[in-house]
């Protein structure tokens, strides 16, 4: 893949006291996990062990909406090796559901189950076959119930309730039970502005569910303790979250449930809700052994929650100069059988339902439903992406209708710093939209095939001998899009780093201590960058990640550099400050420089601003005791959207990246080959150039697989899961994978630490629209459904 040099514009707020030191931030640093990951070498959560081991495993519901009339465990419990049997009336606290937003998910069926692989009982034995054997074995009696499955189904006036007796928030405000949350957004007179516009066009669009298709699937370590409490070693988004959730179903305080961070085999939101988390606790608490779980890949499609899949319908006005009168949408977001972080995924797809362009007059409703669909929660993109397909085909049909070019359309109407979104926030830092489709306009196109001699590996389908350059047409698509970064709408949004410093065998070495989960997106080095930086060392240690130290957070919505990279620089800060402040005590008397302004630690000394070494580190410390500080970092806080009218301000940052895909179709087979996804995108700032370079190929083609491949099917009829394995949900590999060029954008913002922004989830949302755009623009198809399908192209 491509990348290219990124280009800075604009200053970066570093803060006080920024060190030159090697490996610092604005470096290109290597993963340390990097080399050990692609060579076989690191150990992931399932390659975890424990002597006296024994293993769990789940029986699952086979029907997605019943009632359950007996169990009968006898026959599993008979089978040698096995030593434990646990069913919903095991449980041994009062708290028997979970969950991210709103406790509704039991931990298992408490006599109902509402989605296809909801787990019934657990097993716990000394072989992982054996575990298999013995959950076959246990005899579950079920009544089936109808099945929700649509706006239409959840909705009628004789739909099953799934959740009967709720009472969250949402609950009050719901104009249906089986209505989870619903967000409205207006402002401005949309009747009026109607009346004004010189063209209109609607969109009618759906979007398939989408599975975070992690390589590593769910597992953990369950370790009984000596106190009563548990340790699990479990790969996971957020430790503190889990343990939260944990401890009451264990009945225990939450200081004797205590997590550490395994590896983790990729995440994309698939991991902030509860898997094996609690299954294996109760386990290894029932049996006084350690249990492991680790999840077969079929478990893994029915156990964690996927993209929402949505309807979404709107009208776009324009005048004839090509000016945005105004903006209707309802966006219907399919939540499944619980409730997950749907909410908060309806609030983003409604406050960022129009996209990056300046609209004064817009009617927006976003609402999430509970179905027996399989759950869905968070995923990269986590409600925007949605959006993003459906305004960013608008706009094309718009400038169709208008005569002009799609790219120059977009830029007349894009957003600026200054403009109001929606929701009546205003855009206080850099917003260069129109920049960015200039950049990714202007960006080199790959070579046309060549007609004669056509290489077949660049042929759609070549690989598989389908075709040999017949029926081959070349499209260019453009989209862009807008993110939020961070969570949302008044949550307390806060991270935790400890930082302690010491001088080790006459060198000074800084060990970062955070609760942080690394999921692949390179927290653990742009850590350390920041310490090397604030610190002037070398020498930085980063601690495994537990609960032992307060909460960083999820490692979600694109906020782990901002939030725990901020509270990584303020304790470093608060750190050099206690240098200086020992630095006066000790040599202050004789070197007046020391109760100057200025001062920064620099490759192991203390230096004036100036230049001036005052005294090494070593110096410093000696005979001190180790500094060591732990500190919590917050952004800017963040207000609730209006129930009624959406308004208020609700996020704390944006996030832009333009994309522009080159394809090419067999129009006879209905086959597309993605010759070219080039990206430009605003950072703020790069901690680590070629890790944002990675972050924004990353997501560029995860936008590829739900624009052409990916999709959990589900049987309308009866909600089962029909490809719950790698051999039917089809993911891109290295073959699909086309040249990603990354042009990148600095421009601070002044709210951020070091002026960055979030980076890993804004190119998931317009590769997706750009690649269906290309494809739209080579058949002539309207193409209003993602993922396409060879027979959307072939009729």
């Amino acid at each position: 893949m491509d990348t290219r040099t990124p280009t800075t514009s604009g200053p970066s707020p570093a803060g006080p006291g920024p060190s030159a030191a090697r490996g610092g931030i604005g470096e290109s640093v290597r993963r340390p996990d990097g080399t050990p990951k692609v060579t076989g070498a690191f150990a992931y959560s399932s390659d975890l062990s424990h002597r006296d081991m024994l293993w769990g495993q789940a029986l699952r519901s086979p029907h997605a909406h019943a009632r359950i009339l007996s169990v009968d465990v006898s026959a599993a419990l008979a089978l040698p090796g096995v030593h434990a049997v646990l069913t919903h009336d095991d449980l041994p606290a009062a708290q028997k559901r979970y969950g991210l937003e709103i406790a509704d998910t039991p931990v298992l069926a408490d006599g109902v189950v509402r989605h296809h692989g909801e787990p019934v009982a657990l097993v716990a034995a000394d072989h992982p076959e054996t575990a298999r054997r013995a959950a076959a074995l246990i005899r579950v009696e079920y009544r089936q119930l109808p099945v929700v499955t649509d706006e239409a189904s959840a909705l009628a006036p004789d739909a099953a309730v799934l959740h009967p007796d709720r009472d969250d928030r949402h609950a009050r405000r719901a104009p249906h039970p089986n209505v989870l949350h619903r967000q409205p957004i207006v402002r401005g007179d949309v009747a009026a502005a109607a009346r004004r516009a010189d063209v209109v066009v609607t969109g009618d669009y759906v979007f398939g569910m989408q599975d975070q298709a992690f390589l590593g699937p769910e597992s953990g370590l369950a370790v009984p303790a000596g106190d009563g409490g548990v340790d699990l070693y479990v790969a996971t988004q957020w430790l503190h979250s889990d343990r939260r959730q944990i401890a009451p179903v264990l009945g225990l305080p939450e200081e004797k449930v205590r997590l550490t961070l395994a590896g983790v085999g990729g995440a994309f939101g698939g991991r902030e809700d509860l898997s094996m988390q609690i299954h294996a606790c109760l386990l290894a608490l029932r049996t006084g052994r350690p249990v492991k779980i680790v999840y077969s890949r079929e478990e893994s499609f029915l156990g964690h929650a996927h993209r929402h899949p949505a309807r979404l319908h709107y009208e776009h006005g324009a005048t004839r100069d090509g000016r945005l009168t105004h903006v209707r949408c309802r966006i219907v977001l399919d939540g499944g059988a619980y409730a997950s972080s749907t909410a908060a995924v309806v609030g983003n797809a409604a406050s960022l339902g129009i996209g990056p362009y300046r609209v004064d007059d817009v009617e927006i409703e976003a609402v999430g439903l509970y179905t027996n669909n399989p759950p869905c929660g968070a995923m990269r993109g986590f409600g925007a992406v949605q959006a993003c397909f459906a305004y960013e085909a608008q706009m094309d049909k718009l400038a169709a209708e208008l005569g002009m070019d799609p790219v120059e359309f977009r830029r007349i109407n894009a957003m600026r710093q200054g403009d109001l979104m929606p929701t009546g926030q205003r855009v206080d830092s850099p917003a260069p939209v129109a920049e960015l489709l200039r950049r990714v306009r202007d960006l080199p196109l790959p070579p046309p095939l060549d007609p004669e001699d056509p290489d077949v590996r660049d042929l759609p389908g070549g690989l598989s001998n389908t075709s040999h350059g017949e029926g081959i047409v070349r499209g260019i698509g453009y989209a862009v899009g807008i993110k939020n970064v961070g969570f949302s709408e008044g949550f307390d949004d806060y991270s935790t780093a400890r930082i302690r410093l010491e001088v080790i065998d006459g060198e000074p070495v800084a060990t970062v201590h955070t609760a942080m989960a690394e999921v692949g997106q390179g927290g653990v080095t742009v850590h350390a960058q920041i310490a090397r930086t604030e610190l002037g060392v070398e020498q930085v240690t980063v601690h495994p990640a537990d609960t032992a130290v307060g909460s960083a957070g999820s490692t979600s919505a694109s906020r782990q550099t901002y939030m725990t990279g901020g509270a990584v620089k303020n304790t470093c800060g608060a750190v050099r400050e206690h240098v200086f402040a020992a630095g006066r005590r000790r040599f202050g008397g004789d070197r007046p420089a020391w109760g100057g302004a200025g001062l920064q630690l620099d490759g192991g000394k203390v230096v004036t601003g100036d230049g001036e070494v005052l005294a090494t580190l070593a110096e410093v410390l000696e005979g001190e005791e180790p500094i060591d500080l732990e500190l919590e970092f917050r952004h800017r806080p963040t207000e609730p959207f209006d129930p009624v009218t959406g308004q208020g301000f609700g996020h704390v940052q944006y996030s832009f990246a333009a994309h522009r895909a080159v394809v090419d179709v067999d129009v006879e087979l209905g086959l597309v080959k993605v010759v070219e996804l080039a990206c430009a995108q605003d950072v703020g700032r790069a901690l680590n150039p070629l890790s944002v370079a990675g972050q924004i190929q990353g997501g560029t083609v995860q936008g590829l697989g739900i624009a052409l491949m990916e999709e959990v099917r589900v049987d309308p009829a009866t909600a089962r899961v029909l490809n719950p394995s790698f051999t039917d949900y089809l993911v891109p590999t290295l073959l699909d994978a086309p040249a990603v060029p990354v042009d990148v954008l600095e421009l601070a913002d002044p709210h951020a630490p070091y002026g960055l922004r979030g980076v890993g989830e804004a190119p998931t949302l317009s590769s997706t629209p750009a690649v269906v755009a290309a494809v739209r623009q080579a058949t002539g198809k309207a193409l209003t459904r993602v993922p396409v399908r060879p027979e959307h192209i072939v009729d």
